[in-house]
């Protein structure tokens, strides 16, 4: 039904194009006929009466012009008559037009002026009126005055009107007698047989070939190809479905889960259904740079873990496009293949203003969302202006959505983080079909922290839109329940954690995020991990027999500071490391519109600085700090060739960076320090974990982490990364995806 509508839709676009055309041309034609048959008569008409009025004017026999005038003046589709001087003064009027002489003065005095006739189209009292001014002159060749006569032209319009009307008629009775034709066609020629052939193969797949049916479908000329081929495939369809079946249950045996093996599952799960992903940053980002365009990559753990997912799904990632030459590249619905060196999946690109973007991203967000759901003792600021720029871009991002989904039955959509907390309910309420789930990335605090946000109910009532709406720990989703439970009315089942709200039900579950299992030592010149750490040193021309590395960006969630102290305190404390140990700090700038964020980022190159000058010898100082937004590709060699690396959040939703050092470990001979205030310390227990705020006992466990026995280093690094291999980001996309098709 849908594929005979869209062929008698496109039919009768296609004839209603070729009619809107044919008319177009036709009323051209006729209305530059009926002006050039206006233009001789009114010429004619011109001169015949120039033969009575010329000896008049040169007479000054004012009088009898104006009898004359009048007398004329009213002959059918005439309005009336102007007669004016060399100087362009009325001579004479029709009393019908005498009110209109200043109108045609500009066109007498240019007729006048440059001895030729003037003919123009203008509206007088809501008329169509054609004006026609023609100088005259006496036998010497001088110029004695104009005559101008006004024809009433709105015949031209009506005429042209018939046109489109008996035209408009044309095209109703040659659609219908289309639409019908085209129906008996279809239904005789085409779907008639389609539904034979489909219940035939029904049949087949059942097993319950019936031959009269195969004879009807094979008698049809057009169709028995396709049959041939259907005969030959259902042969072959009781094979295909056991294989399928086989091999459906080796990948929910096989334990590592890679991305073959999600490309298979959500085939399985999917079909032929994308998913799609919003989230406020961009995967890929493009750059003006020395005069050229630079692809890269944001930093940021939701932008590694998803990526990898996005390009087996081949989905559509929407995103904030935050690049100066971001415009650039896009297409005309804003999108783009990404990444550029193997286009997997597209990104679909939505611009802020700037106001937008600093209510929404950095006032709401970052100066209110983030503080308030980091327990750091950063106070939150909350305003209703930003409140309201939060609002508008939430549904700015639920319009480009909605434009994405609106062919698509029961589309999969993940919203990621508290920058989208309203969306999920946005895109219920216009499409209730749709699968909705919304992973927060960062902690949920308790209900009494969340209850300082002065929009608690708003936000909540937002995500509870959602089907399913994912944390990364079961902490945070115990106290997501506890916090609605205090603020809204609804239905909560603690054993199934499920809410329900006006009929609907959200699942609220932790999927603790991970890393891909090819982020390891992949296009990276592997060497051993002594003369690694050499040739790195050497770049910054110091000596050391120990290194440390820390990645993050300058946030004052991540404890940089309390870990410089801590570097301070342990050379302090056991200064036979001085001239040893070396820590390499990478720190990307962030929020810098933010003056919390610029403060931050001068106190922790002041401490770096401090530190240094309290320390270093002539080839030698305790810490590294490189500034920027670094590769994966500039950071992993450090990964590789560091003794210990150290993650010192002072709360963090789970932290990527801990599991990317443990992924990255060259010869299992490394130390993670990691704050127990972390998401990853719940899995990655073989860490050691440390208070960030005890700046005693992190000094002590960068000694131990150095005087560690090197078989219990393997023991605990062997552990860790099983666990982050065995669960990877492909697993978790998998459990997402499988909780969200539930629905």
């Amino acid at each position: 039904m849908k594929i005979t509508l869209r062929l008698v839709v496109s039919l009768i676009i296609v004839v209603a194009m070729i009619a809107i055309g044919f008319s177009l041309y036709q009323v051209k034609i006729e209305r530059e006929r009926l002006v050039r048959e206006l233009e001789r008569r009114t010429a004619l008409l011109s001169e015949s009466l120039e033969e009575s009025v010329i000896p008049l004017v040169q007479s000054k026999s004012f009088v009898k012009i104006k009898r004359f005038v009048e007398r004329f003046g009213n002959r059918e589709r005439l309005i009336g008559i102007i007669v004016n001087d060399f100087q362009g003064e009325t001579i004479a009027s029709t009393k019908a037009i005498s009110g209109y002489a200043h109108i045609i003065l500009p066109q007498v005095l240019n007729s006048i002026s440059e001895k030729k006739t003037i003919h123009s189209f203008k509206k007088i009292d809501h008329k169509e009126v054609f004006i026609f001014t023609k100088f005259f002159e006496d036998e010497e060749g001088n110029v004695t005055g104009a005559l101008s006569l006004f024809q009433d032209s709105s015949f031209i319009d009506i005429r042209l009107r018939e046109i489109w009307k008996y035209n408009f008629l044309r095209l109703v009775i040659l659609s219908i007698v289309i639409v019908g034709i085209t129906l008996l066609v279809v239904k005789w020629s085409i779907t008639g047989p389609i539904a034979q052939i489909a219940e035939w193969v029904r049949d087949m797949r059942l097993g319950n070939e019936k031959e009269k049916k195969k004879t009807m479908a094979l008698n049809n000329d057009v169709f028995a190809p396709l049959v041939k081929e259907v005969t030959q495939l259902a042969k072959t369809l009781s094979k295909v479905k056991k294989s399928m079946e086989e091999e459906k249950i080796r990948l929910d045996t096989e334990s590592l889960w890679n991305a073959e093996k999600l490309k298979a599952y959500t085939s399985d799960k999917l079909g032929d259904k994308k998913l799609f992903v919003i989230s406020n940053r961009e995967p890929y980002q493009h750059l003006k740079e020395e005069g050229k365009i630079k692809c890269v990559v944001p930093p940021g753990g939701l932008v590694t873990a998803l990526d990898p997912v996005m390009r087996v799904c081949d989905g559509v990632w929407i995103a904030h496009g935050s690049g100066d030459a971001d415009r650039l590249v896009v297409d005309e619905k804003n999108k783009i293949r990404v990444p550029p060196d193997n286009p997997s999946y597209t990104l679909k690109r939505i611009w802020l203003t700037k106001e937008e973007e600093d209510g929404y991203y950095y006032g709401f967000a970052n100066e209110g969302m983030w503080p308030l759901c980091h327990i750091t003792h950063e106070r939150p600021i909350f305003r209703l202006n930003d409140w309201i720029y939060y609002q508008k871009v939430n549904e700015k991002f639920g319009l480009a959505i909605l434009e994405e989904i609106e062919d698509i039955e029961s589309p999969l959509i993940l919203v990621q983080d508290y920058h989208f907390a309203l969306l999920p309910y946005l895109i219920k309420e216009k499409r209730p079909d749709a699968k909705v789930a919304i992973f927060w990335h960062i902690p949920w605090p308790n209900p009494e922290t969340y209850g300082i946000c002065p929009w608690v109910r708003e936000l909540l009532i937002g995500m509870l839109g959602a089907d399913l709406i994912g944390f990364h720990i079961q902490l945070y989703c115990n106290n997501f329940l506890d916090t609605v439970d205090r603020f809204l009315e609804s239905k909560i089942d603690w054993e199934q954690f499920t809410i329900s709200k006006k009929g609907h039900i959200s699942f609220v579950k932790p999927f603790p995020i991970s890393i891909s299992p090819a982020f390891s030592t992949n296009n990276i010149n592997t060497q051993r991990k002594d003369a690694l750490k050499e040739s790195l040193l050497k770049e910054f021309d110091i000596n050391g027999i120990y290194m440390g590395v820390g990645v993050d960006r300058i946030d004052y969630t991540k404890g940089i500071l309390e870990r410089f102290r801590a570097i301070e305190r342990f050379f302090e404390k056991y200064p036979q490391f001085i001239e040893k140990f070396i820590f390499v700090e990478f720190g990307a700038p962030s929020r810098t519109h933010i003056k919390r964020y610029r403060e931050l980022l001068a106190q922790t190159e002041e401490t770096a600085d401090n530190i240094n000058w309290k320390f270093q010898t002539k080839n030698w100082k305790p810490i590294i700090f490189l500034k920027g937004n670094h590769s994966h590709e500039k950071i992993m060699p450090f990964y590789m060739a560091a003794d210990m690396c150290m993650v010192t959040s002072l709360h963090d939703g789970m932290n990527l960076v801990a599991k990317e050092y443990v992924a990255s470990c060259l010869e299992d001979s490394d130390v993670l320090i990691l704050s127990q205030f972390t998401g990853a310390s719940r899995e990655l227990k073989d860490a050691l974990i440390v208070n960030p705020y005890d700046i005693e006992s992190m000094a002590d466990a960068i000694y131990f982490a150095l005087t560690m026995d090197e078989e219990e280093k393997k023991i605990r690094m062997k552990k860790m990364k099983e666990n982050i291999m065995d669960n990877n980001i492909y697993k978790w996309a998998a459990n997402l995806i499988t909780e969200l098709t539930r629905f």
